[in-house]
């Protein structure tokens, strides 16, 4: 059953339109029985069946070709064969007679003609007064689209204005006729897929998703007399038209309710930059070489020597915006300032850009009546120069004042012309006269003619006067001012990266975590500033940003940066210029890629070398391409890497598929020899063109290739499709192998960009598959994993669990590699829980039994890839275990082996994990200048490579050592950054230790409330959790912000301490001991307890000299000094003694002697006695 709404076929059974809404069964409007197709009264109560032959459509609205002006016929039928098969974006207008039945109902079918025709031919006159396309009349009411078949990237603004004028119109008709008639119209945009143009210009179509449901949707939703939008087109024309919002309403036929807005009137916008300076201009970046151009052509202006000056660019690259700050800066002061443009829906009306420069010129406001222009005009005219009177018909006629010269209407059209020509130009000539002229007109690619002839006379009279002409326009718009020597053409090119990243930088803001979002967008945009600015709104709408302009942050990761509405449109209309070949010949190149190899374009399109070349050197010309590299083989890039998107996405699923399938198997032709380097292309094409096997195979080699260089999101994206690919072959046992691979493969790269809650979803199904394969090395590995990811979100006694599961399978299979991992991860989740000896004694077994070559690729499934890899990562790890125990000699040893060991494989996740465990050993015995650079260069590597989960150690570890040092601020910023990293990714195993450096940091920016904050969490984590390490350092930490108080609350400190100390002295933390003893005989020395601030200072540096942490010694010295000049080291710790007579050098104040005569049974080895008394 075919749809009277918008035409289209429905099951014979349906009762409503399954692409509109539309009702297909007609009803009787009296009694409500079903009327058959052709009934003209109801065979139940015989009442006049309203909607049947009363409101049939008339002939003249049969087929688009009866009602379509002419010059959109031919644009057209021009177009048609390009048309067919591409997915556009539209808006889709329907406007009915709203109570047309009870209105028509007891009329006969000429009388219902007559309301309804004027009604009919006014909607369409409106459409097709914006070049849209009026594709269905149905009895009382039409569909129309903008954007198809005739493409125009305002579309939607088309639509809002048609909408606007076709309520006018029908108003107007209704009080001048008494005729009870209102229309509502709705509106919606979104996609469709062009199926063909007949030659009675009636467009098949597919609408994508809701776009023609929706538009149905608000027109019935509407009242009559009103217009409503949906959220799609709001988004195209908030500035153009003034709305009301309706509020978020059910819509049949959607999920969720959606926001609805009222169409009250048009602004009075008419340039994008009007547009968005009315939400605020952003920052005006560069562009002073354009401006000084300018500023000089003026100058010479000023001096009689008038100046024609062009700016060209491709749309958004900035020339308006450039012009715009040139008439508002002081070079133009003393100037008098006029501005106009042309605009792409009001070509068809004559001498508009000039009206609009005249009312700018009279002032004359929307307001005004016609006594109140005539009497403007005049009186500016008459004022300025009587010779001008002659002309002040012309000017009254162009701005619809009836002219009150008798002999204007006697006129014919030429001399009219020639009239207006004249008057326009001498009354510019004359203002020149009295001061400069600056005349800006914009956007010529959308002149009409009759403009055009005036400016071409005013360009030829400018050279003499002190006038100034600046013009701008697109590159396919042409002139003849060409020769003139007063003529300059200035053009426009992209913003430089830098530049970009400065503007990027104001719309933004300056967080680091946008950095690699501001150069992808960049990268995206070319640097076109309006695309930039869009781009940056569409992400903001989404929620991807959120926040105020110039301090935006991200919500969540961006693979990929979404086309822009506004800047599709535009794009899509200048392909759609293109000739109906050269736009088939970009299409193909963009199914190739951004990079189109010759000898591959060459294999897909149907045209012969020679057209080949000629199409391609047309595109060049055009700036679509560019030609990339000449040798050894020819290859070209599309020069704006949205434009690519764009002509890719114009092709229907089936036309893509195709392609992508011949280039693979032209790639496997070509390079036959050398797939591997081309194995991303192959793995691409392969899954674009669901050629499943291959794309199985190449997407994982792919994904492999990419986590070998670190690049993680890139594998990611591989393994996925990977995975989509394997899922979509028969199942077989081979398959569901390579789906448990495919998922640890995913682990392997989600680790180090922290994605742990993916990690956990990827490893369950890998879980459920190695089980019911029961595929025993797979369970181990999968099981080694489950029992990381616990680890990291802090579930130890599972981690523990799981860790041991898969020990107990590498021992029954055999498996060294297995075995060894299973220590490793048993081992750190030991160090997790403050068993640092243990984690040693695990640790130990792996550095000690790793083979000296790898048995097998794939044999290694832990993160850093490889033997050599895990065994560098081993060797960090077993560094900081025993840093923790203060055995620093061997943590040191250990630490530059692994660094050793990665530097030559050269791999980021090696290279961040070593750098920081050296870095930290280093940092944690006080050798800060050679810590520093370590721990810089591990965050520089985790930033570089994407390695989240090391770049919060990296960070916490360096803003730690910061604050140490002094450098509070900077160090206090990197601890944030990690703490946000380690909440937003659930990192709970480094939640506590992080946020007990972030404690410390805040106490020294001398913030006590957020210390305690801070400090108060970690404790309450780590007790939670049973890490006992983590809360030994946060007691610690807790007594020094309980000292620090103001007062200081001694007690409170001194418990602290106390239980501080106790901790890490069963956890044989000796390096917290040793500062733990410090900090608390500092805190008795302030409590006036010499006794018991000389016990704990002096136990600190026993412990420093054990571990030769010289630069805690030095200042535990520094605090000894309070307490006397002499140290005496008991004879029997010759080897104490050595070391502070070597440490402390003289400047420290101290003086160290052997107690050679002894302080009895049970001295302590060291004692501090005042000088008077030594």
């Amino acid at each position: 059953m075919t749809c009277s709404r918008c035409g289209h076929e429905n099951a014979s059974q349906a009762k409503f339109c399954e692409e509109c809404g539309a009702p297909l069964a007609r009803r009787c409007s009296k009694c409500g029985n079903a009327l058959s197709a052709s009934a003209k009264f109801c065979p139940e109560c015989g009442e006049p069946a309203a909607g049947g032959a009363a409101v049939a459509t008339s002939t003249r609205f049969a087929t688009p070709e009866a009602y379509t002006p002419r010059h959109l016929a031919e644009q057209i039928l021009v177009s048609r064969t390009a048309l067919e098969g591409e997915r556009k974006q539209v808006t889709v207008l329907f406007a009915d007679l709203k109570g047309s039945m009870e209105l028509l109902a007891s009329r006969d079918p000429d009388e219902a003609r007559e309301i309804l025709d004027p009604v009919l031919e006014r909607m369409m006159e409106a459409v097709h007064f914006y070049e849209g396309t009026v594709n269905q009349v149905m009895g009382d009411g039409i569909m129309a689209l903008f954007g198809a078949p005739v493409a125009h990237e305002d579309h939607a603004i088309r639509a809002c204005y048609a909408a606007l004028r076709m309520q006018d119109a029908v108003r107007k008709y209704a009080e001048s006729h008494s005729a009870p008639v209102q229309i509502r119209v709705g509106l919606n945009s979104g996609e469709v897929v062009v199926r063909s143009v007949g030659s009675d210009l009636r467009m098949d179509y597919s609408a994508v998703g809701q776009t023609t449901n929706v538009a149905a949707r608000m027109e019935q939703m509407a009242s009559p007399g009103s217009i409503l939008i949906s959220p799609g087109t709001m988004r195209l024309v908030e500035d153009w038209v003034r709305t009301t919002y309706l509020g978020r309403l059910p819509v049949k036929g959607l999920a969720q309710p959606i926001d609805v807005f009222e169409v009250v009137g048009a602004t009075r916008v008419r340039s994008r930059l009007q547009a968005r300076a009315g939400q605020g201009l952003s920052k005006f970046v560069g562009r002073h070489a354009e401006i000084a151009e300018l500023a000089a052509s003026l100058e010479r202006a000023r001096h009689g020597r008038g100046q024609v000056v062009s700016l060209i660019a491709e749309a958004g690259v900035g020339k308006s915006r450039i012009c715009s700050e040139f008439v508002r800066s002081a070079h133009a002061e003393g100037c008098l300032v006029l501005e106009t443009g042309c605009a792409s829906y009001r070509k068809a009306t004559a001498y508009l850009p000039v009206i609009e420069l005249l009312r700018g010129y009279f002032q004359i406001e929307e307001r005004d009546d016609t006594h109140k222009i005539r009497e403007k005009v005049s009186g500016k005219i008459l004022s300025l120069d009587m010779a001008l009177e002659p002309y002040l018909a012309a000017f009254q006629w162009l701005l619809d004042v009836p002219p009150e010269d008798p002999s204007w209407p006697q006129l014919d059209p030429q001399q009219r012309r020639q009239r207006t020509v004249e008057g326009v130009k001498r009354l510019l000539l004359r203002e020149a006269q009295i001061e400069p002229l600056v005349i800006l007109f914009e956007d010529l690619h959308w002149i009409d003619s009759e403009t055009q002839t005036l400016l071409d006379s005013l360009v030829e009279s400018i050279p003499t006067a002190r006038v100034l002409l600046v013009v701008n326009y697109r590159p396919e718009y042409s002139h003849a001012w060409g020769g003139k020597s007063y003529y300059r053409q200035v053009r426009i090119d992209p913003l430089a990266p830098a530049t970009a990243d400065e503007l990027l930088g104001a719309l933004l803001g300056d967080d680091p975590a946008l950095a690699a979002l501001k150069e992808r967008l960049v990268e995206r945009t070319q640097g076109n500033p309006f695309f930039l600015e869009e781009t940056v709104r569409t992400l903001r709408d989404t929620g991807v940003l959120v926040g105020e302009s110039g301090s935006l942050r991200l919500t969540r990761t961006v693979e990929s940066v979404d086309v822009a509405p506004t800047v599709q449109a535009i794009l899509a209309a200048r392909i759609d210029r293109l000739p109906d070949d050269e736009k088939r010949l970009l299409q193909s190149a963009a199914v190739v890629g951004t990079e189109v190899p010759f000898s591959l374009l060459q294999t897909i399109a149907d045209d012969s070398t020679e057209d080949l070349r000629r199409g391609l050197s047309h595109l060049l010309a055009a700036e679509f391409l560019y030609e990339s590299r000449l040798f050894p083989d020819l290859e070209f890039s599309f020069r704006h890497a949205l434009t690519h998107d764009v002509a890719y996405k114009s092709l229907v699923h089936d036309r893509r598929r195709s392609l992508h399938t011949r280039i693979v198997e032209s790639i496997e032709r070509l390079h036959a020899e050398r797939l591997a380097e081309h194995v991303e292309r192959l793995a691409h094409h392969a899954f674009r063109g669901e050629v499943w096997d291959k794309a199985a195979t190449y997407c994982t080699q792919a994904g492999i290739k990419a986590q070998g260089r670190s690049a993680h999101r890139e594998a990611v994206s591989w393994f996925e499709q990977a995975l989509t690919a394997v899922r979509r072959r028969p199942e077989s046992r081979e398959t569901l192998e390579q789906v448990v691979d495919l998922h640890l493969n995913l682990r392997g790269s989600l680790y180090p960009l922290g994605d742990f809650p993916a990690i956990l979803s990827h490893l369950r199904d890998a879980e459920a598959l190695a089980q019911r394969l029961d595929d025993q090395p797979r369970l181990g590995w999968v099981s080694l994993h489950v029992g990381d990811y616990l680890r990291q979100t802090g579930k130890f006694a599972d981690a523990r669990t799981y860790g041991e599961r898969a020990y107990a399978i590498a021992e029954k299979i055999a498996s060294q590699p297995l075995k060894l991992a299973a220590c490793q991860y048993l081992g750190l989740t030991s160090h997790a829980l403050g068993d640092y000896e243990r984690a040693a004694q695990l640790l130990r077994v792996v550095v000690e039994e790793s083979p000296r070559r790898d048995s097998g690729a794939g044999e290694w499934r832990t993160q850093a890839g490889s033997r050599a890899g895990f065994l560098a990562v081993n060797y960090a790890w077993l560094a900081r275990s025993l840093a923790d125990a203060g055995q620093f000699d061997e943590a040191v040893a250990f630490g530059r082996t692994g660094l050793e060991l990665a530097e030559t494989l050269q791999t980021p996740y090696s290279i961040a994990a070593t750098t920081f465990a050296l870095g930290s050993v280093l940092g944690m015995r006080g050798d800060f200048d050679e810590a520093i650079p370590l721990l810089e260069r591990s965050y520089a590597t985790t930033r570089d490579w994407n390695i989240t989960l090391y770049e919060c150690h990296a960070s916490r570890a360096l803003g730690y050592a910061y604050v140490r040092l002094g450098r509070v601020e900077e160090g206090l910023s990197l601890l944030r950054r990690s703490a946000a990293t380690v909440e937003a990714r659930a990192l709970a195993v480094q939640e506590a230790r992080v946020m007990v450096a972030l404690g410390e940091a805040w106490l020294a920016a001398g913030r006590p409330e957020e210390a305690t904050a801070s400090v108060s969490r970690a404790l309450e984590l780590a007790r939670a959790r049973g890490q006992r390490g983590d809360e030994a350092v946060a007691l610690a930490a807790a007594a020094q912000i309980a000292a620090a108080a103001d007062p200081p609350d001694w007690d409170g400190a001194a418990r602290h301490y106390e239980a501080a100390i106790a901790l890490s002295a069963a956890l044989q933390m000796r390096p917290v001991l040793a500062r733990c003893h410090w900090n608390a005989g500092q805190l008795e020395l302030r409590r006036n307890q010499r006794q018991r601030a000389e016990a704990h200072l002096t136990a600190s540096v026993v412990l420093c000299c054990e571990m030769d942490m010289r630069h805690l010694l030095r200042q535990v010295a520094g605090t000894l000094r309070g307490l006397g000049g002499t140290l005496f080291v008991a004879a029997e710790r010759r080897d104490l003694y050595d070391y502070l007579a070597a440490g402390l050098a003289a400047d420290q104040g101290i003086r160290v002697v052997v107690d050679v005569l002894g302080r009895g049974a049970g001295a302590p080895p060291l004692t501090v006695v005042p000088d008077a008394s030594a």
